[in-house]
């Protein structure tokens, strides 16, 4: 997702990180051990099932706000986010009348203040501050938009150091008929320049072994401990990772981002640097979270 960040946000993200450090966040599951097979040797240790009509719960999510990265065209804002019959559905929508940027300047600013209006809103949750993972399963069932203009994903930030130093997994994205698994840091030596590990699936490769699988459910996953990533679609390793060697710019105070506690992100996205062309989208537009679910190691 590249989330290029304002200085301001960075000093915000040590904020938290301060804050939250102590230990690693984890809360009763929301359904039992007996309700869902655990990976060999694992155990649930944190879920949301969203099975609370009407109720995201905010022990477990915070929503991004705003224009935020990569040129998007949404403004991110909770109202696109609902729970409905057992999803967490979030919906992004074209406005039949825009409506005023409160971040507007005339002269000056950045890219998300010298747009005067809103045209698209989405939503981004985050569980930033209030959960937060370091190894095991870390997966998803989902019903992403896969269409041209979308930009949904489920993915993960290092909650230490701005971004890329912080660490970025991909664990699901999608854009211009690509479903992408990305693992990136910062290069060595280069404060802004990113290392990327990924794999690029065209989207015709699933439809070609089913022909109605961009409007189903799929399980997309990550299974990480301190030796390597996986990520999966459907149990389907599409990329694995060895992150012994990995080492952020000399400047950055964590050394491997993958040997660190990470926090979730869902969202969809809209246009921006790799969305795509937003005149044949056909809004409004769904992403359906029916859970998301850590495992780990028992003790």
């Amino acid at each position: 997702m590249k989330p290029i960040l304002s200085l301001a946000a960075m000093m915000t993200a040590c904020t938290v990180f301060a804050l939250f450090t102590a230990c690693q966040t984890t809360s009763t599951p929301e359904i039992s051990q007996e309700e869902v097979k655990a990976p060999e040797g694992m155990q649930l240790v944190w879920s949301d099932e969203f099975n609370q009509e009407g109720f995201i719960n905010p022990a477990n999510w915070t929503f991004e706000e705003g224009f935020v990265r990569n040129h998007e065209d949404q403004w991110y804002q909770k109202e696109s986010a609902a729970v409905k019959d057992g999803n967490l559905v979030i919906t992004a929508e074209k406005l039949a009348q825009p409506r005023p940027n409160p971040t507007y300047r005339a002269r000056g600013g950045d890219w998300k203040n010298s747009r005067k209006n809103i045209e698209y809103t989405s939503a981004c949750l985050r569980t930033i501050g209030l959960q937060q993972f370091q190894y095991g399963r870390i997966e998803a069932r989902i019903k992403a938009p896969l269409i041209d203009g979308a930009w949904p994903a489920f993915w993960t930030l290092g909650v230490s150091e701005g971004w890329p130093s912080c660490g970025e997994i991909d664990i699901f994205e999608y854009y211009r008929k690509t479903l992408l698994n990305n693992i990136c840091l910062s290069a060595r030596g280069d404060r802004w320049t990113q290392q990327w590990y990924s794999t690029k699936t065209p989207l015709a490769e699933f439809i070609a072994q089913d022909a109605d699988w961009a409007n189903q459910y799929h399980v997309y996953a990550m299974d990480w401990d301190e030796h390597k990533i996986d990520l999966l679609i459907d149990g389907k390793v599409m990329i694995s990772h060895d992150i012994t060697n990995d080492r952020n710019a000399t400047f950055s105070r964590v050394a491997n981002p993958f040997r660190q506690p990470h926090y979730l992100l869902v969202n969809i996205a809209l246009g921006g640097d790799n969305g795509g062309d937003l005149s044949k989208t056909p809004f409004p537009i769904h992403m359906y979270v029916d859970y998301v679910r850590v495992f780990q190691k028992g003790k």
